[in-house]
């Protein structure tokens, strides 16, 4: 969510509250990254002859051949590492202070991919350059087709080094962006027939037909989307963000804040202050398990603890930013089945 300390909801600190997206405004401001190193990895077998891929924007992204050196941001490259397509470099939330993966990392080796601004907006345009790259890859979170965490006041030096793909997570189910990205990843070179990509799949619409049937018997069950700063706490709305209106297609009975509320931050939440958490009965809460917002387990205040969900022990992580293989949104879909299966009425 935002940092706490913004007045009103920037660009930026909108769509970080707003749901599936990066804690733009939680972190330090845009610009270039010294800090960070890797060695890089190889990407997935090309493909000769020349390549194209059409993007969310409606951009065509063309070159050459399959491109080799791909960069990407770091739950995209998490996504298409799931499909065997190793980034040679990332942007965007990879290491945690103490060296270990983010949780947007996934399964990237973090030890070995260059990292070239490992917090959101951070991108280092010279450690860019010396990776030659062939294709940048990130998400899109608006009607603009603004690239995310590449930073406004550098895109247009970014985007002269090489060909950009956008998929857009904005206003569309988590489905949408699945589909894109095992397809841009089968572009690079990936078997999308593969038993594993297969088996994944598989076990994301089990998981589905798992959560609708939860959600139709436990019709009752009120779950509310949280995030915590200092000082806010913020409840998202079930519009524009892919994985939230996935939920609801399958009847998840998710808690609206108001209206009013929703349209003073773009559409996507509302915040309160720690006095009145309170606000929207609920009995799970899914809380942002971004590692810039604070954690259940650290939540000190007494409203929070008073929470009937809390105090039932009814809260369950919500995977902010989805890692869009469906290896990784499956858990996803089963972990919040589960919730609804065994979740007693507190709210």
């Amino acid at each position: 969510m935002p940092n706490a300390r913004l007045s009103t909801p920037s660009r930026r600190g909108v769509l970080a509250a707003g749901g599936a997206l990066g804690l733009g405004a939680a972190l330090a401001a845009c610009g270039s990254d010294s800090k960070d190193s890797g060695s890089g990895a190889k990407s997935g077998s090309a493909k000769s002859g020349p390549w194209s891929f059409k993007d969310d924007r409606g951009t065509t992204a063309k070159a050459d051949k399959v491109p080799a050196n791909v960069v990407a941001f770091t739950s995209v490259a998490a996504a298409l590492w799931d499909y065997g397509i190793e980034c040679k470099g990332v942007f965007g939330p990879t290491k945690t202070s103490d060296g270990k993966a983010d949780v947007q990392a996934g399964d990237i080796d973090v030890d070995k991919v260059t990292i070239i601004g490992n917090e959101w907006g951070r991108f280092n345009i010279e450690k860019y350059a010396t990776l030659s790259p062939d294709l940048l890859v990130t998400t899109v979170y608006d009607t603009a087709g603004t690239l995310w965490s590449v930073p406004l006041e550098s895109k247009d030096k970014i985007l002269k080094l090489a060909p950009s793909v956008g998929i857009s997570v904005y206003d569309r189910q988590m489905t949408q962006p699945l589909e894109r990205l095992l397809e841009l990843a089968g572009s690079l070179g990936a078997d999308m027939k593969a038993e594993k990509t297969v088996k994944a799949k598989k076990r994301f619409e089990d998981a589905a037909a798992r959560l609708r049937k939860a959600a139709k018997a436990r019709p009752e069950i009120r779950v509310l989307i949280g995030s915590a700063s200092q000082d806010i706490f913020y409840v998202s709305g079930s519009n524009l963000s892919a994985d939230l209106e996935y939920f609801k297609s399958l009847g998840v009975n998710l808690v609206e804040p108001s209206e009013k509320a929703k349209k003073a931050s773009g559409g996507w939440f509302e915040n309160l202050s720690w006095e009145n958490i309170d606000k929207y009965p609920a009995d799970v809460i899914m809380m942002d398990n971004r590692t810039a917002t604070i954690q259940p387990a650290d939540i000190e205040k007494p409203t929070w603890k008073k929470l009937p969900a809390v105090k039932a022990g009814q809260v369950i992580p919500r995977v902010t930013e989805p890692i869009y293989s469906y290896a990784k949104c499956a858990p996803i879909l089963e972990d919040l089945a589960e919730a609804i299966e065994k979740a007693k009425k507190v709210g």
